[in-house]
């Protein structure tokens, strides 16, 4: 059984900086992604950025040069360390992980971490 468990989240002034965490227990097998997506109000979820088990990296154009993805594989843990926050933001984010096994993938979600920026 995999688990996803989020933290770091938090209220913070725009420009601040904060940095998410993600666990995930149970084993790994194979090639697998972790991505950070998050979720506004009223809008739909949209990826925010990737790692790759091989640390190859993926962001959305609106966090690039602010945001940074990283994991420890040892730890089973990804980060997002976020700078230079906006108030847009904003958002409910989550942890996703894709195994991916022979002939199948597998998805995992975390239940999610709010970040609120404030102008």
């Amino acid at each position: 059984q995999v688990q996803l468990v989020e933290s770091g989240g938090g209220l913070v002034q725009a420009g601040g900086s904060l940095r998410l965490s993600c666990a995930a227990s149970g084993s790994i097998f194979g090639f697998n992604v972790f991505g950070w997506y998050r979720q506004a109000p009223e809008k739909q979820r949209e990826l925010v950025a990737s790692i790759t088990s091989g640390g190859g990296t993926n962001y959305a154009d609106s966090v690039k040069g602010r945001f940074t993805i990283s994991r420890d594989n040892q730890k089973n843990t990804v980060y997002l360390q976020m700078n230079s926050l906006k108030p847009e933001d904003t958002a409910v984010y989550y942890c996703h992980r894709r195994d991916f096994v022979t002939g199948a993938h597998y998805d995992y979600w975390g239940k999610g971490t709010q970040v609120t920026v404030s102008s």
